[in-house]
């Protein structure tokens, strides 16, 4: 029999099996479908075959990083959660899956990645905490550069500013797809009758971050908590197919933010001791400050060791020889 598919994606807070949108659609897909996949759940997407997260790594040692082609790749190998949508269904999710794309993951990216305030207190901190030293350092600022650009290829603009007008256009393009796939759903618990698709998936991953994270400004997520059957609809999800994240979630309801919870296993080799951290990160910072003033002239070291007379050189490598003996 051969071995399973190995699915390597980030691992998961705020009551979600992931925190990552693409890891969220490929994952619920799975589950939708029934694949049997080898899950692991990680902070270090350099440990994955790929280098990013997530990646799905074949039985025959192929890697796959698009949702799309993951999804495809489990539908070759018979997994298919649209196998009973009709022609005009199969239509009506590619549309859907389009307008999310175009509509509402510029505006998710904004979120996250670009409005101020979640990006320091919410993302950045996120990923920092979680991944391992020394990476915590400088690949939050390397995801967000590469998120920005996938901004400025959605939008097609490649002199993207951030500010009042991009935030506001960007987000009239959500509210309005949030209210399109709000009324689609209508009182169904799926989008297309009782059995999940493709759609509910690509849906759940872009929506559970926004409705879950604890984000300082949350003008979408109001938004989205406005709209009962969208808020139901993730949470039912989380309930029916990740029951311990559900689980958690619920329990969380009642309580005040509280900064991401530690994980509880697996593949985490994060954090191992504070304090060494702190102390690791101060010497590094300082061994980068002192390279910066010596490369730039700030300091100078004085040679007058080179002038110094001969009985006195004499004395210092006797010293040395003492010392190797």
């Amino acid at each position: 029999m051969a071995a399973p598919d190995e699915l390597f994606c980030w691992e998961g807070d705020w009551g979600l099996p992931s925190v990552s949108t693409d890891c969220l659609v490929v994952l619920a897909y799975a589950q939708f479908a029934g694949a049997p996949l080898k899950l692991r759940k990680m902070s270090n997407p350099w440990r994955s075959p790929s280098g990013l997260l997530p990646t799905l790594r074949t039985n025959q040692k192929e890697s796959l990083t698009r949702p799309s082609d993951i999804i495809i790749h489990l539908r070759k190998q018979k997994y298919n959660s649209d196998y009973d949508l009709s022609a005009k269904e199969g239509a009506d999710s590619l549309a859907f899956i389009s307008l999310l794309e175009e509509k509402l993951k510029p505006a998710l990216i904004y979120t996250f990645w670009v409005e101020p305030k979640n990006y320091v207190d919410v993302t950045r901190r996120w990923y920092a905490d979680h991944m391992p030293f020394p990476l915590n350092f400088f690949l939050p600022g390397r995801m967000q550069r590469g998120q920005l650009e996938k901004l400025r290829l959605l939008r097609g603009d490649e002199s993207l500013e951030s500010g009042e007008e991009l935030e506001k256009e960007l987000y009239r393009d959500a509210t309005e797809c949030l209210n399109l796939l709000s009324q689609r759903l209508g009182s169904h618990k799926f989008f297309f009758g009782d059995s999940p698709s493709s759609l509910d998936a690509f849906v759940f991953g872009h929506l559970a971050p926004v409705l879950k994270s604890k984000l300082p400004n949350g003008k979408l997520q109001q938004h989205l908590k406005s709209l009962d059957n969208l808020s139901n609809f993730c949470s039912n999800i989380l309930l029916l197919y990740f029951p311990r994240d559900g689980r958690e979630s619920c329990g969380q309801k009642t309580s005040s933010p509280a900064p991401p919870a530690q994980p509880e296993g697996g593949d985490f080799d994060h954090v191992p001791n504070k304090r060494r951290k702190q102390v690791l990160s101060a010497i590094v910072a300082l061994g980068a400050m002192l390279s910066y003033a010596l490369l730039t002239g700030m300091v100078s070291i004085q040679q007058e060791a080179l002038d110094e007379p001969p009985d006195r050189e004499t004395v210092v490598g006797s010293h040395g020889e003492d010392e190797d003996g």
